[in-house]
């Protein structure tokens, strides 16, 4: 198949959504192998030493968003050490969160980032929708330490449920649904009806 039989079959509404959605996921799972390359096999460099700064900044924004929303949000009674945030569950003991330079969403900035670069689409919209989106890429991580604080307080004994399953995938959910407003709303704007 040729190029020109690509633009052709990409111009027909009908199979639009087919090469937007391959992209889509051709660009994410590329970014992954990109990004897990960078970390395991080259340790972050050639910038590692910025990387790793941004971590811990990082980390230490998402601790200290995270506290003040389960005190002054939800009422929930914490205690802190060090970035870890500790409070009494359902069962009258103790569970805790540790938000740690890997809890950031610094690969989910990424992903972002690299998607909204490279997916088509008009860059005067660009400049304002990739920054609103790395804001609630980072709310949404605020929303996952805090919705697994709450969800132990409930469920000691599931952590990995939360973490792994129900709040991990969470980001991955918004990201998606953040590119399908983008293309809806400003890839393939439908023109609007005039009466």
């Amino acid at each position: 198949m040729t190029l020109s039989r690509l633009k052709e079959l990409y111009g027909d509404k009908r199979y639009q959504a087919y090469f937007d959605v391959g992209l889509f996921i051709v660009l994410i799972f590329s970014f992954h192998v990109l990004y897990v390359f960078w970390k395991e096999y080259l340790d972050f460099r050639p910038v590692k030493d910025a990387v790793d700064r941004l971590f811990v900044w990082a980390s230490a924004l998402l601790f200290d968003q995270s506290t003040w929303t389960l005190e002054h949000v939800f009422n929930v009674d914490i205690l802190t050490k060090d970035q870890t945030i500790i409070f009494m569950n359902h069962e009258n003991w103790y569970s805790h969160v540790t938000v740690a330079p890997e809890c950031t969403s610094l690969k989910q900035w990424l992903h972002w980032l690299f998607l909204m670069l490279i997916f088509p689409g008009p860059w005067r919209h660009k400049v304002w929708y990739i920054p609103l989106g790395l804001v609630i890429v980072e709310f949404i991580n605020v929303v996952r330490v805090v919705g697994i604080s709450l969800f132990l307080i409930r469920f000691p004994h599931d952590f990995e449920l939360a973490h792994e399953y129900i709040f991990k995938t969470m980001f991955y959910v918004v990201i998606f649904l953040m590119w399908v407003v983008w293309v809806e709303c400003f890839l393939h704007k439908k023109p609007k009806k005039t009466s």
